[in-house]
């Protein structure tokens, strides 16, 4: 366990260096896909140790090799707009690919649609909710079951069908950290609502796109970037050949025992960093130097953290923890250096999302999903943060956080340039908001402070020691930012429920 804790550490660092040292070296110019070949190196780095399962190692480095080579040989780069969708071509392809190896796999498919087309009262109900804004702030694609999500539906209707227990599960993980096509519950209502349709047919249009994109996923996935005007490469000659180079390791994780459903999650998750956080919108967003310079004390935190604590993790899930925990706390501890706390900003946003909904009721159905995240993020780290400095109470003590047993080592937030100085980045008498500000604009992209590419290494090493366990979405609760401090949507919520 020691060799695999250990490396699973290293590679998670060595992951998220190499997004932010392309980042911070390219920002401001213009993104070409040769420069992630960085993250690439890193990846195919990545080896099976211990008791952990080569097919899904595999499946992670093959996946990241196919997408990088497929986007070199279609593109030189792609423009912004296209790049959320980035992460969205692999998981059509595999449930493809599990359908032509698992006849029975497919009929269980083929129930869980005919549920879907039973299901109308489930999804009528839950597409006005997302609509109106019933549940406040969601994530329309979250790894947890939370109120709005898809896949908090997608477990509703499951539990209405009569299928393998294993199949219900991969079908869930599918549409969690596994994104079978681009599609959010809900989108299609809402559009064809303000074109001047009926409730009743607008829930048929909604029924109908949720069960093509379980019948035919990569021609669901490919007409829904033609409706929202793809252009950057041809995605159905994209999802043709990575179905092709990936047939050979699912085939082999299939062999290996690997639950389909995690065979349907590594996949996706790891291929963000390629044309999506490596990009041309976040070399723009980081020209700021205060958005780069929270970006990178971030990263230094989480590495210096999980360094100083690396003897002291007993189990796989514990530099998880620590990860994810340490770069809560320098986020939220960032935010606190202006006089903000997550209260206040959860507050602003969730008044904000309300006012969003009445201007943009034919909003896209991910608008507000990664003010989500960052709600739920400096939440987290807000709560620790707290606890610390009750406990230090009105000492000169140095303030200790701790993510459980583990402490945060935040010197590198005070070590910044840039963010000790902000005065040089607003008028220098009254420069009381520039790191809040910074933090606005990554409150819509957070992607490298929670972050994807650290969790995607490591959920990936935790698979490999539990192949044959469905690791998504997480069947716990959350503890959403949202539902913790202002709305009352527990009930709603479908944690205990998971099938």
């Amino acid at each position: 366990m020691r060799e695999v804790i250990e490396k699973m550490v290293e590679e998670a660092i060595a992951a998220q260096w190499a997004d932010v040292n392309v980042i911070k070296e390219k920002r401001g110019g213009e993104f070409v896909i040769d420069d992630v070949k960085p993250y690439v190196d890193v990846v195919n780095k990545m080896k099976a140790v211990g008791e952990q399962s080569k097919a899904v190692i595999r499946l992670h480095v093959d996946s990241v090799n196919a997408h990088y080579e497929i986007l070199r040989s279609l593109t030189k780069t792609v423009r912004p707009e296209d790049d959320p969708f980035v992460e969205h071509y692999q998981t059509p392809a595999v449930m493809e690919i599990l359908y032509e190896e698992d006849e029975g796999f497919r009929k269980s498919v083929e129930k869980f649609i005919e549920a879907i087309e039973k299901g109308e009262a489930i999804i009528g109900k839950e597409v006005v909710r997302r609509y109106g804004g019933f549940y406040g702030p969601t994530c329309v694609v979250d790894f947890a079951l939370i109120p709005g999500s898809t896949s908090n539906v997608v477990n509703q209707i499951l539990k209405t069908v009569d299928i393998p227990k294993e199949h219900k599960e991969a079908i869930l993980a599918a549409k969690s950290w596994a994104m079978n096509t681009s599609y959010g519950i809900g989108d299609v209502f809402a559009k064809e609502l303000e074109k001047g349709a009926t409730v009743s047919e607008a829930v048929k249009k909604e029924i109908e796109m949720l069960k093509f994109i379980y019948d035919q996923p990569t021609e669901a996935q490919a007409q829904l970037m033609e409706s929202l005007g793809h252009e950057s490469f041809d995605v159905r000659k994209y999802m043709s050949e990575y179905k092709k180079r990936m047939t050979p390791a699912v085939k082999e994780a299939i062999d290996d025992g690997v639950h389909y459903g995690n065979i349907l999650t590594v996949p996706a998750y790891c291929v963000g960093d390629i044309a999506h956080h490596i990009a041309q919108s976040t070399f723009n967003m980081c020209k700021d130097d205060v958005v780069m310079a929270v970006i990178e004390s971030v990263s230094q935190v989480m590495e210096s953290t999980l360094r100083a604590n690396l003897d002291k993790f007993e189990n796989e899930f514990h530099p998880l923890w620590v990860a994810t925990g340490s770069t809560a706390v320098a986020t939220e501890y960032i935010l606190e250096l202006d006089g903000f706390t997550a209260p206040m900003i959860v507050d602003l946003l969730t008044k904000r999302f309300h006012n969003y909904v009445q201007l943009y009721p034919a909003r896209d159905a991910a608008v507000e999903l990664h003010n989500h995240d960052f709600m739920d993020m400096i939440y987290r780290g807000w709560k620790l943060l707290d606890k610390a400095t009750r406990a230090r109470n009105g000492s000169s003590e140095e303030l200790k956080v701790k993510v459980g047993e583990f402490e945060v080592d935040l010197s590198p937030v005070h070590k910044n340039e840039v963010l000790m100085n902000p005065q040089r980045y607003a008028y220098p008498g009254c420069a009381i908001s520039v790191r809040f500000s910074a933090l606005m604009r990554l409150a819509d992209y957070p992607c490298l402070l929670t972050s994807e590419p650290v969790t995607a290494t490591m959920m990936t090493n935790v698979i490999a020691l539990h192949k044959d366990t469905p690791n998504s979405p997480a069947r716990r609760c959350k503890d959403c930012a949202t539902a913790a401090l202002i709305d009352t949507r527990h009930a709603h919520c479908q944690w205990r429920e998971a099938v």
